[in-house]
């Protein structure tokens, strides 16, 4: 029992110290005489540190004078620098499949640090059990296709719009899909941006600008992604784009066909605090800089009458008979910069908001303190008009909360602060309360921008309210809380009180699935690995920008714009791309046509041969999960890598 040694290949076995990660707790010296004294070893060695540079140049070393058939490490998760290793094996002209990794830092003298003796003695079978497998490794040859030298960019808030352009400017052609009428996402609404209280739209609209004009860029706006499939170097995209019935050429936006359309609904761009029209341009910045029609709203699609908009166009520009246009992409690679959606503060109930017209969110704000917005930038708050004399700052509503999100959102404390000190700029008579749980600033100048709240007079109490009551005669709000660090107990009867929500995932699902992308308990997108792939997705040629992945800063969604740009790039330079090889596939002779497989593979990679009476695994779409294989009852359905022999013999030098 045990080792097969009918190929007879010359194994070579690497142990890392890891610093003290390993060598802290097991006995390294007394595994590498163990592992020297294994059948089929030629060579076994100790490290250090064994993915360094030096460490890798022994293992090539040795790969040449040994002229060693296989090579296994036993170091850390194989999540971590399993391909690190597999290039050293392709660098040194040997498949990178006849490489086997152990991780004795995880499963090993992490786990039982309390006992090095029998953390030792376990490295010993890990070992001894990754030998035997490796013995039985075969290799497998990369499948290659073909690249399509063009980007699909998903989403059209800051992540995407940087993305797009530092692809474009690398000479791509980049298609930029966005579901709202224009590009811009939520920093479009935003007043100011911290920590320099610069003009949000100042920094957002030329880059908006540059989208439209960029020769290498295709601008898809009021456009959805219906349908994805392919792989990486080629996935076919249709998109569908919606009609906005007026001619986006013909449009100059003078505006004369919103002053005479006699529709008000409330607009969602000011936080539903003003009306619009039903013929309408989101904001004066937008991209596109043309007018829309609102169907659901406009009395002609309601009614069959009205059309006054029509008439009063002097340049002929509605157009009531545009259809939906279903358009077909060919790319290389896709970036997912879908953003976030603001938390509905209706949910924490005890806090009001929705009932009381004086509780509003943090997003609201944004627009009563904008040029722009409902109140033209003066400080009014929504029931009566009037200045707020004090206004409060509740933080983390909806985050680091049990009942609805318990990651942070990053972004509210600041964005607080940010409030408070405008407030306090330009209204220094004005009373600001943050009611908070932990104030979180992180970065270089972001603890000085709350130093200096606290300096112009913002007051800052550390408790969370239990609940928000309001004065009914005067609509003023009483918030009962107490003073974690004075251990007193608070009372407030404020003008104004603004949440500060978190952030939740856009539903994206139906991308998700057909993408068979992978995301957390969150709902947040899923990275290949938090260090090292911090933007790749568990598809490659699929890569995350900004908020789709978790809550982050402008400035830290930028450089991941950037960074995700740069691996898409890396991706279409290519002439060809190697896919997957460590895939599934059929024997035909076992296969009895029961379809299980089917129907528990994750992507869609086996397809049913009627006429054969077997299935059939597209190797191209398969991503080597297994789930076919542990479902097959006739065991039809083998992993190249994995297979039965080679699993068997690890767990039978394992048990030895």
């Amino acid at each position: 029992m045990g080792f097969v040694e009918k190929r007879h290949p010359r194994i070579g076995v690497y142990i890392c110290h890891c610093g003290h990660n390993i060598g802290g707790v097991v006995d390294v010296k007394k595994i590498r005489e163990y592992a020297e004294n294994l059948p089929l070893v030629v060579i076994a060695r100790d490290h250090k540190y064994i993915c360094s540079d030096l460490g890798q140049s022994i293992i090539a070393r040795d790969i040449k004078d040994y002229n060693l058939e296989r090579v296994v490490v036993a170091s850390c998760s194989p999540r971590l620098h399993e391909i690190v290793f597999r290039e050293v094996l392709e660098s040194s002209d040997m498949n990178p499949n006849l490489f086997e990794m152990v991780n004795i830092r995880e499963q090993c003298s992490w786990v039982h640090s309390n006992d090095p003796e029998k953390a030792t003695e376990k490295a010993k079978d890990l070992i001894r059990s990754a030998v035997s497998r490796a013995s039985l490794l075969e290799p497998i040859e990369k499948i290659r296709k073909d690249v399509t030298k063009s980007v699909l960019v998903i989403g059209g808030g800051v992540a995407g719009i940087f993305s797009t352009l530092y692809l474009a400017r690398a000479g791509i052609k980049t298609y930029l899909v966005e579901k709202e009428p224009s590009i811009g996402g939520n920093m479009a609404k935003l007043d100011k941006t911290y920590p320099a209280l610069d003009c949000a739209m100042c920094v957002l609209s030329p880059k908006m600008v540059e989208v439209k004009k960029e020769k290498n860029i295709e601008l898809m706006a009021n456009a959805e992604i219906m349908e994805i499939s392919g792989h990486v170097g080629n996935f076919k995209i249709k998109v569908k784009k919606n009609p906005r019935f007026v001619k986006e050429e013909e449009c100059v936006s003078c505006g004369n066909c919103a002053t005479t359309c006699p529709v008000k609904i409330p607009d969602e761009f000011n936080q539903n605090l003003s009306k619009r029209r039903a013929i309408y341009i989101p904001f004066p910045q937008a991209i596109p800089n043309s007018y829309l029609i609102d169907r659901k709203n406009c009395l002609y699609f309601k009614t069959g009458g009205c059309r006054l908009c029509e008439k009063k166009c002097e340049n002929n520009a509605i157009d009531f008979d545009q259809n939906e246009e279903i358009i077909e992409l060919d790319v290389g690679a896709i970036i997912l910069a879908t953003g976030v959606r603001i938390f509905d503060a209706r949910r924490k109930k005890p806090y009001g908001y929705g009932k009381y017209r004086n509780v509003v969110t943090n997003l609201d704000f944004e627009r009563i303190l904008n040029a722009d917005g409902p109140t033209r930038g003066k400080l009014k708050r929504p029931s009566d008009g009037k200045k707020p004399e004090s206004i409060a700052f509740i933080q983390c509503v909806g985050s680091r909360d049990d009942h609805f999100n318990k990651y942070c959102s990053v972004i509210c404390c600041m964005i607080s602060i940010k409030h408070a000190l405008l407030i306090k700029e330009k209204y220094p008579d004005v009373n600001v309360y943050i009611y908070y749980n932990d104030i979180r600033t992180p970065g270089k100048e972001y603890e000085e921008f709350y130093l200096r709240a606290k300096e112009k007079g913002v007051i800052f109490l550390r408790g969370l309210p239990s609940e928000i009551l309001e004065n009914s005669e005067t609509e003023n709000l009483r918030i009962v809380s107490e003073d974690i660090n004075s251990g007193e107990i608070v009372k407030n009867e404020l003008d104004l009180v603004v949440l500060a929500t978190g952030l939740e995932p856009n539903d994206i699902v139906p991308i998700v699935n057909q993408l068979h992308l992978n995301y957390g308990p969150d709902g947040f997108m899923m990275e290949a690995h938090p260090k090292l792939r911090p933007v790749d997705t568990n598809i490659d040629g699929v890569f995350l920008a900004g908020n789709v992945q978790f809550p982050k800063s402008i400035s830290d969604t930028v450089s991941q714009a950037g960074n995700a740009a740069v691996s898409a790039i890396n991706i279409i330079s290519q002439e060809e791309i190697p896919i997957e090889e460590i895939t599934a596939f059929v024997d035909n002779r076992a296969c009895n046509g029961c379809r299980l497989c089917l129907d528990v593979c994750p992507y869609d990679a086996i397809k049913f041969n009627y006429d054969r009476g077997i299935a059939e695994v597209m190797e191209i779409a398969c991503k080597g999960c297994g789930a076919c294989v542990a479902t097959c009852p006739s065991g039809a359905i083998q992993q190249k890598h994995f297979l039965d022999s080679q699993i068997l013999s690890q767990i039978e030098a394992l048990l030895d």
